[in-house]
């Protein structure tokens, strides 16, 4: 299975844990949003890992 969507849902804190952990997908001018016109697949674990440790539990993604 490979990621084809990545979202952020509403209740942004701006830690930046996700920019830290992948900034090729995500980045931070006032709260976390997710970059356009990426090939979520090839950064597949850094996603995960942004996700499961976001404090409040807003990253999400889809597998196909």
């Amino acid at each position: 299975m490979s990621i084809n969507k990545v979202w952020i849902e509403d209740g942004c804190t701006s830690c930046e844990l996700c920019v830290d952990t992948c900034p090729d997908v995500f980045e931070m001018p006032d709260e976390a949003i997710v970059k356009k016109g990426v090939d979520y697949s090839q950064f597949e674990d850094e996603i995960k890992e942004a996700a499961e440790t976001c404090p409040v539990e807003i990253i999400k993604y889809e597998e196909e």
